[in-house]
């Protein structure tokens, strides 16, 4: 019987973890139940993608991605201040932020969300950083290949 491996646009279901360099879960699917996606459809970061091609089904493994290989350098242009009126336009008025916060904002076309966080409070302003928590940080990803399609 042919063994399966996964290849670009594989369905896939597996349980994976995601560490970042402290060690401590990002993601943990192990003690939930196994994520399902499609390959190439944007749910893992390309260079996680990349490791995964040619993997056979019931294989456990790791690996470690170097700072920034798996979601990309920070970019200094990613951190914009932002006037606390139109933060309170766009949401809750009596909203109070403080530094660490996670704020979601929507998308131009409305159709999804991306976030912020809070690095610095001013007087009437805040400064968001949009980098990924992740962004130019080393990453250990552990999969479990449970079924592929």
């Amino acid at each position: 019987m042919p063994v399966n491996r996964i290849q670009p646009g594989s369905f896939l279901t597996l349980h994976y973890r995601l560490a970042g360099p402290d060690g401590a879960d990002v993601i943990n699917t192990f003690a939930d139940k196994p994520a399902t996606l499609s390959l190439g459809a944007g749910q893992l970061a390309p260079a996680i993608e990349a490791r995964l091609l040619g993997l056979e089904e019931g294989v456990r493994g790791s690996f470690d991605l170097a700072a920034g290989e798996a979601f990309g350098d920070r970019n200094p242009e990613l951190l914009q201040r932002v006037k606390l009126s139109l933060m309170h336009q766009l949401g809750d008025p009596a909203a109070e932020y403080g530094v660490g916060d996670v704020v979601q904002f929507p998308t131009p076309d409305g159709q999804g969300a991306y976030a912020g966080v809070v690095r610095e409070v001013g007087a009437d302003w805040l400064l968001f950083d949009f980098n990924h928590p992740l962004a130019g940080q080393p990453v250990r990803f552990e999969v479990q290949v449970l079924g592929i399609l």
